[in-house]
């Protein structure tokens, strides 16, 4: 029993690792997934492992952008430290909305969206506003193509569209690159951005869960949750440099048309089961 758990585990940070950083919604394949591969754990449990483990995908970050974000390093520059000084800034400034919202209306919102007739609805919603979205700017140059130009009031923006993630199924990556593309920045600002962006929201995230939850687990409960998160770690470091790759040559609207069809999908089934 404890190795078959172990395996959904596995399966549940591959997947994770995966949706984290492609603007499909990992929250919401969590809980479709949990649909057919239970977890044998309580409630509390799963909706603590579902935000802890993306803790994995945030490691991946920080270790392909350490130097990057590294405002310390001996290496770099009076001007390059400030740079990413301010980038940390802009980083602290977009989080603030979404911090906010969700530590007054964690649970709220858990209770009245956490199912998965709100995921298959947002799967569809941003899928089509992606789509539209890179139609509106095939022909519009970005006004933001490098970091540095990056300025505080987009960065607030971006942050204020990151809220709208605290409902499952609408994809935290997905709607803070959207946002971010709305308000005039290029696709790679617009991912690495979100990236970044993600390292406090997620950590904050993950250290109100572990409160709630306490940190008195089970013996396999603690497995679980270490399996997964270090499986999300590793998968993560796959699929940030597949969308970096990929968003050289391609726009996001594969994404779209993948999230339209995935809740339709997940309407059918839950249509036909009921």
């Amino acid at each position: 029993m404890a190795f078959i758990e172990i395996i959904k585990a596995i399966i549940l940070g591959i997947i994770e690792g995966i949706t984290e950083w492609l603007p499909i919604s990992s929250t919401g394949h969590m809980i479709i997934v949990d649909e057919f591969l239970k977890l044998n754990a309580s409630e509390e449990f799963k909706e603590m492992f579902f935000v802890v483990i993306q803790l994995g995908a945030i490691l991946a970050v920080v270790l392909l952008y350490f130097n990057k974000l590294n405002p310390f390093s001996t290496k770099k520059t009076s001007r390059e430290k400030i740079d990413i000084w301010n980038l940390w800034f802009k980083v602290v400034v977009a989080t603030i909305p979404a911090a906010i919202i969700g530590f007054l209306f964690d649970d709220l919102l858990n209770e009245l969206f956490y199912n998965y007739k709100t995921v298959a609805i947002m799967l569809i919603v941003y899928g089509v506003l992606f789509i539209i979205v890179e139609n509106r700017n095939r022909y519009r140059k970005p006004l933001v193509k490098d970091l540095k130009d990056l300025t505080y009031k987009i960065a607030l923006y971006i942050g204020l569209f990151q809220v709208l993630a605290l409902i499952p199924g609408t994809s935290r990556s997905g709607a803070t690159i959207l946002g971010a593309m709305i308000v005039g920045t290029s696709r790679k600002v617009a991912a690495e951005f979100t990236f970044f962006l993600a390292i406090p929201v997620m950590f904050g995230a993950s250290l109100l869960k572990l409160v709630k939850f306490g940190l008195a687990f089970a013996g396999l409960e603690l497995i679980i949750l270490l399996v997964g998160t270090l499986v999300s770690f590793l998968v993560s470091i796959v699929a940030i440099k597949f969308l970096l790759r990929y968003i050289k040559r391609n726009d996001f609207k594969a994404f779209g048309y993948y999230r339209i069809v995935l809740g339709l999908i997940v309407i059918l089934y839950f249509a036909l089961i009921n």
